[in-house]
């Protein structure tokens, strides 16, 4: 038997009323929450499983909260990766106030690369700011009440506290950036503000090595041999030098030798021994320089700071004779520790200026939050959680390898330069680092790994 005609069981008028009361009970009982829709940026169709999602959009709407008497879920649950918080969320929201000011919004950003929904959906983010917490909708519950006039006229989200895996979250908005920048796996990275160039001086004498022939290379070396010459008369300096190796076949020789003391006072060209290094059959001789005064070392007053690559180093002329040369070697934290001598030079009547390279032009502009950053040497990549330019700690996360000391950073949008230091230890911000302690404190109570605390049989 047919509906009885003379009801109208939900006409278009009484479903645009009780839709209207809705929308105005959640405008005066609600609450203004962020809406914060996931976008799948890339996604593997097989078993649908989404592998990496971005978060870059928000929009503000009015929500009811369910909870009358705090959150719902487990709370605060101890685990065997640290104290976890299980908090849940259920919230109502309008089908029609989502329908008409986010869905639209949400279909006109849909292209091939990045997949949007129009409805709310499982994986979106709630911004809550009276717990200023992040919430991910766990299920959307789109037929409560049940049809009432033939229609449905709400969404229910229920959502649980959101477990941060490194997601991009650039909602622009400073209250959701600032809570999204203390969780997550964070490296504090600590820069050169800006490059300083190194300093250095000569000290010039007579009676120096003025060549090295390397007459065989050896073979076998596990690391660079100590060299050794023989003495000069007494009361002179003894020249010193360091062996530089190579491997070419997998076999490891030496490459050159560099003077770090060309000596004083010989007469007679001294021996050159080799010893250590773990290979053999190394072998040089050297000539020396009698008649006339020439640079004999050179010591580096100051290192300087943010070296990414050798800087040149030039030694002024004697004027009349043969110019010097100098090689820089630049440390593990960006400054010149030595500078060796390739060819000591000769005519020298005064001690000559030594000009060390400038330091990378570094130390400009600023970070911006979530840009991509690269390190010019190793090609290491991050993305930005904070620039602290007063300290110059800058604070990454999803790194794809590891930076190199001495090398520059650049962001790719920003443009900014700086020179990584590495002097200063870098430190991790991890929720579960606790762990740690607790491995500890549970170790001393009771630890089936070492023994059994009942005894053996």
């Amino acid at each position: 038997m047919a509906l009885n005609p003379f009801f109208l069981q939900g006409s278009y008028g009484e479903q645009r009323l009780v839709q209207e009361l809705i929308n105005e009970q959640l405008k005066i009982y609600g609450v203004e929450v962020t809406y914060i829709p996931r976008k799948f940026v890339r996604k593997q169709t097989i078993i649908e499983e989404i592998q990496s999602s971005t978060f870059d959009d928000n929009f503000l709407l009015e929500a009811y909260i369910n909870n009358f008497d705090g959150y719902s879920g487990a709370g605060d649950i101890m685990t065997k990766f640290g104290v976890s918080i299980r908090d849940e969320l259920s919230l109502t929201i309008s089908k029609e106030r989502f329908e008409d000011f986010i869905a639209v919004f949400l279909e006109d950003m849909d292209d091939d690369e990045v997949e949007v929904a129009s409805r709310p959906r499982e994986g979106d983010l709630i911004y809550f700011p009276l717990g200023q917490r992040l919430f991910e909708v766990k299920f959307v519950e789109h037929e409560n009440p049940f049809y009432q006039l033939g229609k449905n006229y709400v969404y229910e989200l229920k959502c649980e506290l959101f477990e941060y895996e490194d997601e991009v979250i650039d909602t622009t908005i400073d209250e959701i950036s600032d809570t999204v920048d203390q969780i997550g796996y964070i490296v504090d990275l600590k820069l050169f503000p800006g490059g300083v160039t190194a300093n250095a001086s000569a000290t010039i004498n007579s009676g120096y090595i003025n060549d090295i022939y390397l007459n065989n290379d050896g073979y076998g070396y596990t690391s660079a041999p100590a060299v050794t010459f023989s003495s000069p008369p007494t009361g002179f300096t003894t020249a010193t030098a360091v062996a530089i190796t190579t491997t070419r076949n997998n076999i490891t020789s030496v490459k050159e030798i560099l003077l770090t003391n060309a000596g004083t006072g010989y007469t007679i060209a001294p021996t050159i021994t080799f010893a250590g290094g773990g290979g053999t059959g190394a072998a040089a001789t050297c000539g020396i320089n009698t008649s006339s005064t020439g640079v004999i070392s050179i010591v580096v007053t100051s290192g300087g700071s943010g070296y990414s690559t050798t800087p040149p180093v030039t030694i002024a002329s004697p004027g009349s004779g043969t110019t010097a040369i100098g090689r820089a070697v630049v440390n593990a934290t960006g400054s010149i520790s030595d500078v060796y001598i390739i060819d000591p030079g000769e005519g020298y009547t005064t001690t000559p200026s030594i000009i060390i390279g400038a330091a990378a032009t570094t130390g400009i502009g600023t970070f911006w939050r979530n840009e991509i950053v690269t390190g010019s040497i190793s090609g290491t990549s991050a993305r930005v959680k904070r620039w602290n330019r007063s300290t110059s700690i800058l604070q990454i996360s999803h790194i794809n390898g590891s930076f190199a000391p001495g090398e520059i950073v650049t962001g790719e949008k920003s443009g900014a330069e700086y020179v990584v230091n590495v002097s200063t230890a870098n430190t991790t911000t991890d929720k579960y680092k606790q762990n740690e302690d607790i491995e500890v404190e549970a170790d001393s109570i009771l630890d089936f790994t070492e023994s059994n605390p009942f005894g053996n049989y």
